[in-house]
């Protein structure tokens, strides 16, 4: 996984990252709404969790897929 420091100090609102696959969720596109110490706040744009809110943590994130 990405370095959740470089990661941290790269994300904005508004962008959409790859979190990574989790138990029975696999990875899924996720939407920023904001970046806090540790973890960002949004909502999941794909998989069996979307449309739903969420905290993940940034360790979860692999990548950013759009701006």
């Amino acid at each position: 996984m990405a370095d959740h420091d470089d990661i941290q100090s790269h994300l904005t609102c508004g962008q959409t990252v790859l979190i990574a696959a989790l138990d029975d969720v696999p990875e899924h596109a996720f939407e920023v709404f904001t970046v806090e110490d540790g973890f960002v706040t949004g909502i999941a744009l794909s998989g069996p969790l979307a449309g739903e809110y969420g905290e993940p943590d940034l360790e979860m994130i692999l990548r950013v897929i759009s701006p």
